[in-house]
C-alpha cells in the first residue's frame, strides 16, 4: 500500500506545488476519465490522486502523459487506459513552465510536451497547477522546448533558428537537449530543440510558424488549452487564475483558502 501524502516537513516550493496538487484533484469525481500530466509538480497530484481514490473509494480511469507517469500512478494504484481506449477525458491535470495572463503556456521542460498536448486537447477540461514563480507578463524566459525527429536534426534545427528572425523573439539561440553524454530521446524516440528566446511577442504566430516546418513533430506552446490555473504559496495559500471569470475562478478553487486550516 503505498504511503500517506504528507505536506510535513516540505520546503515552501514543495509545499506551493503540494498546496495546488491537492486542491486540484478536488475537481476529480467518481466515474471520470483523467489525464495525468509529467513534471515534479504533477507527481503530487499523482501521488495526491491515488490516496484520495483510496479514501474515497473512487472508481476513475487515468491516461498518463508519460512513462514516468504512468509508473507512479501504477504504483499509486490507479488504474491506467490508453488514450485510444479512453477516447475522450473528462479532465486533464498538469503543470508548466510558465504561463501568462491569458493562461497561454510554454510546457515540455520534462520532455513529455507531445503526449501532454494530445492528451490536453483530448479533455474537456485542463487544470494547470503551478506555483508563483511559473506567472509571467510575458513567455519566453523558461526556453521553449520544440520536439523533432532524429532524422535530418541539424537541418530542422537550422530552419528553426532562420525562423526565429522573423518572428517577435529578444533571442535566437538554440540547443540540443541531452542526458547524460547523450541526446535527449523522448517517450517517442524524438529530440528536443530547446529555444533559448527570453521573450515572445506573439505566441500564436510564434506556435503555427514552429509547426509548419518540416522535421518539427511539436512545439511547447499550449494555446487556448488551458481552463484554469491553481497558483499555489509556500505558506499552503492557493489562488486560481481563470481566462473567462477570474470570480467564477476563485469559486472553482474552493476560495482559495489555505489548504492546511482542514487538516
Amino acid at each position: 500500500m503505498p504511503d500517506t501524502v504528507s505536506s510535513r516537513g516540505l520546503s515552501p516550493i514543495d509545499t506551493a506545488k503540494y498546496a495546488a496538487a491537492r486542491r486540484a484533484v478536488e475537481f476529480v469525481q467518481n466515474g471520470m476519465k483523467v489525464g495525468l500530466g509529467t513534471g515534479s509538480t504533477a507527481d503530487w497530484m499523482v501521488r495526491l490522486l491515488g490516496q484520495k481514490v483510496r479514501q474515497d473509494n473512487l472508481h476513475i480511469l487515468c491516461v498518463p502523459t508519460s512513462k514516468r507517469t504512468a509508473d507512479l500512478a501504477h504504483a499509486q494504484g490507479l488504474a491506467l487506459t490508453t488514450l485510444d481506449e479512453a477516447q475522450w477525458l473528462d479532465l486533464t491535470i498538469d503543470g508548466a513552465d510558465e504561463f501568462d495572463a491569458e493562461l497561454n503556456l510554454i510546457k515540455g521542460g520534462g520532455g513529455a510536451l507531445l503526449h501532454e498536448k494530445i492528451v490536453a486537447t483530448a479533455s474537456d477540461q485542463m487544470i494547470v497547477i503551478s506555483d508563483v514563480s511559473k506567472q509571467v507578463d510575458t513567455l519566453g524566459a523558461f526556453p521553449l522546448p520544440v520536439e523533432v525527429i532524429p532524422f535530418g536534426l541539424q537541418s530542422t534545427r537550422a530552419l528553426i533558428e532562420e525562423t526565429l528572425v522573423s518572428m517577435d523573439v529578444a533571442g535566437r539561440k538554440t540547443t540540443l537537449r541531452r542526458n547524460g553524454d547523450a541526446l535527449f530521446k523522448t517517450d517517442e524516440g524524438n529530440h528536443i530543440i530547446d529555444l533559448h528566446v527570453q521573450r515572445i511577442g506573439h505566441a500564436r504566430q510564434l506556435a503555427l510558424a514552429l509547426n509548419q516546418l518540416p522535421g518539427v513533430v511539436e512545439n511547447g506552446l499550449f494555446i487556448d488549452t488551458c481552463d484554469l490555473v491553481l497558483i499555489g504559496h509556500g505558506d499552503g495559500h492557493v489562488d486560481a487564475q481563470g481566462i473567462h471569470d477570474p470570480a467564477a475562478a476563485e469559486d472553482m478553487a474552493l476560495g482559495g483558502k489555505n489548504i492546511f486550516t482542514d487538516l
